[in-house]
């Protein structure tokens, strides 16, 4: 069973058939939609502010998200895809955005919906990434926009897929 743990007064808030793995950790002041996938070793650390997560949203393997104390807090919309080993810190990720393995999101970071940010990019803090544009490298700088319609279906299929994949865990 995953950690779940109140602090500070805050009780974490699971959505509807929501799929936590077994060392899956959820702490605070976090809210998350129907539907969410947490997987093994993902961290989601709601202790120092609050952290917002929409519905059908997957939080990958090894993947940690934070914010800084009464100055960030983390907003992440719907059909979100977050990648293997993420670190999402005080962050707005719109929907049917896709943040890939490996990738840093800073405080203050608005990243647009139907955005993909590359794997391994590291995405400076104050940086607003357009809706259905494509950030890479380190720092992460604008590759080019991606067609709307191709985002939104293959983002919300990696979405999807996710909940698939949960159902082997049930």
């Amino acid at each position: 069973m995953a950690l779940i743990k109140s602090v500070r007064g805050f009780d974490p808030q699971i959505g509807k058939d929501c799929f936590l793995a077994e060392n899956a950790t959820i702490i605070g002041d976090v809210v998350m939609g129907d539907g969410c996938t947490v997987w093994f070793n993902a961290v989601v650390r709601g202790d120092v502010n609050s952290i917002r997560i929409g519905n059908n949203v997957n939080i990958q393997d090894g993947s940690v998200l934070h914010t800084l104390y009464q100055k960030s807090t983390i907003e992440i919309g719907n059909n979100v895809s977050i990648g293997h080993n993420v670190t999402i810190h005080g962050a707005k990720i719109e929907d049917l955005a896709l943040i890939g393995m490996g990738s840093v999101v800073m405080d203050n970071v608005i990243v647009g919906e139907g955005a993909i940010v590359a794997a391994g990019a590291v995405v400076l803090s104050g940086t607003k990434i357009e809706p259905y544009s494509i950030y890479a490298g380190v720092p992460a700088k604008f590759v080019k926009f991606a067609d709307p319609q191709q985002t939104q279906t293959i983002n919300r299929r990696i979405s999807d897929n996710y909940q698939f994949y949960a159902s082997w865990y049930k």
